[in-house]
């Protein structure tokens, strides 16, 4: 069990069946699983972007990333259907716990500026999308050798079926929203 999945289990999971008056231990929120998207338009004309988005999305998440294509031809983007346009990753149980911990207690701190996320990136079903504009944040990348500085979404999917119980849950566990 990894750190932050016992501080779940421990602290956040009874802080939340109390606050919402759950029965069931199955009705407390929890995290399902994380995924991790960079998008790069001008990677349908520069496969070697495409390559290098893989190997940094890889070594971030630690697990092996596929290349994401277009479904559709858009003349004016110069994109036709099956070009590579991006790369993603979803992280599931362990893998997820651990990326969650370290975003938010290594990566987010480090970003210049930083006065926490804001909460708008909530979908309505207690899922939340966050935006990083700079995807070297992360210790396992070497700055030296990133060519290109890319932009990444992280979503994290819960079983909440509100915002304020989703909100409340990824709070708990120690997401810096803004106050």
């Amino acid at each position: 069990m990894t750190r932050l999945e016992k501080i779940y289990v421990e602290k956040v999971a009874p802080v939340l069946a109390k606050e919402f008056g759950y029965k069931s231990s199955m009705e407390i929120p929890r995290l399902t699983k994380v995924s991790l998207n960079i998008g790069l338009g001008e990677g349908s004309q520069n496969n070697k972007l495409i390559e290098d988005a893989v190997e940094e999305l890889t070594k971030i998440a630690g697990q092996k990333a596929v290349v994401t294509r277009a479904k559709k031809s858009i003349a004016a983007f110069k994109l036709r259907t099956g070009m590579a346009v991006g790369c993603r990753v979803t992280l599931r149980h362990d893998r997820m716990w651990d990326f969650l911990d370290k975003l938010v207690n290594f990566a987010l701190p480090r970003v210049r500026d930083f006065r926490g996320i804001p909460d708008r990136g909530f979908d309505g079903r207690g899922n939340f999308t966050l935006g990083i504009r700079e995807h070297t944040i992360f210790a396992e990348l070497e700055i030296d050798k990133v060519e290109k500085v890319k932009g990444m979404n992280v979503t994290i999917a819960t079983t909440a079926k509100t915002d304020k119980e989703g909100k409340m849950l990824l709070d708990l566990l120690g997401m810096p929203f803004k106050k």
